[in-house]
């Protein structure tokens, strides 16, 4: 039996996941998520820890492996580090089996992994930090519209003539939206024409991995935008090749720390079983 800890350090939130594997099945006993909201993301890490140990009734010292993402490197406890794309890729196919690409969409980009069914990487590709298709790009303008973060999906889904923003560039973006608003174009017409257009560059960067069957599983931030899900939808119905299915997870946006988190105990089961083979030579 393996006990391991997946912790993923984003721009926005830090997520933690704890789980046993016994053999070959994986239960999972806890999860945590804290808002960075301008406070230090390694001490957040800890606290997230913490928090997962004490809601499972779980020792620090019978944690056999504790695995870092995103950002998380600089966690001083930490065991080992996985880049977050594979561990974005695992936690995909958790939340999913069918899973055959995750689309991440966190705070500074957007990113689409092809993975098989074991969840290992294929391809990826990701949108620049600057870009308008970005969860900090869709929270500054539902700031601006005066909107709470979770309305923004249930308004964008009410839009009759959505107006779509062009602008690659967040700042350029903003502006347009700014002007929208001048204009007397409603929030949810507004909402929604941003969701097609992030929608329709996340369809370019799954085409460009390869992706045209199986399921896409949202992960990060925005995985509950159910307007951009329903974007994303639509504009992929749209491609002739594409036949695929998007799907969203209530804990899609633990998908970074449960991969972590597993990858973290094949890798001690590995090891362990390396260090058995070279103690019996």
């Amino acid at each position: 039996m393996t006990i391991a800890a997946g912790i993923d350090v984003g721009t926005g939130a830090v997520k933690a996941a704890l789980f046993r594997i016994d053999n070959g099945e994986s239960q999972w006993l806890s999860r945590a998520i804290l808002r960075i909201r301008q406070r230090d993301p390694m001490q957040l890490a800890r606290l997230a820890y913490e928090q997962v140990l004490d809601d499972a009734k779980v020792a620090e010292k019978d944690v056999d492996y504790v695995a870092t993402t995103g950002e998380g490197e600089g966690v001083p406890f930490h065991t080992g580090h996985f880049y977050s794309m594979t561990t974005h890729a695992r936690g995909a196919i958790f939340l999913d089996p069918g899973s055959r690409a995750a689309l991440d969409v966190g705070a500074l980009h957007g990113r689409a992994i092809s993975i098989d069914e074991r969840g290992k990487v294929l391809s990826y590709k990701m949108t620049s930090q600057c870009a308008s298709g970005s969860g900090q790009f869709l929270e500054n303008i539902a700031r601006y519209l005066g909107i709470a973060q979770d309305e923004v999906g249930t308004l964008s889904q009410h839009a009759e003539t959505p107006e779509v923003v062009s602008s690659i560039c967040a700042v350029l973006a903003e502006t347009d939206v700014i002007n929208m608003v001048s204009r007397g174009i409603t929030a949810p017409n507004i909402l929604k024409g941003i969701h097609l257009s992030m929608a329709g560059r996340l369809s370019k960067l799954l085409k460009a991995v390869g992706v045209r069957q199986g399921v896409i599983m949202m992960t990060g931030g925005l995985a509950l935008d159910q307007g951009l899900v329903a974007a994303l939808e639509e504009d992929l119905a749209k491609m002739k090749d594409m036949k695929t299915t998007v799907h969203s997870h209530p804990d899609s946006i633990y998908a970074g720390a449960i991969g972590a988190a597993l990858w973290g105990a094949y890798r001690f089961e590995k090891l362990a079983a390396l260090d058995s083979v070279s103690r019996a030579a």
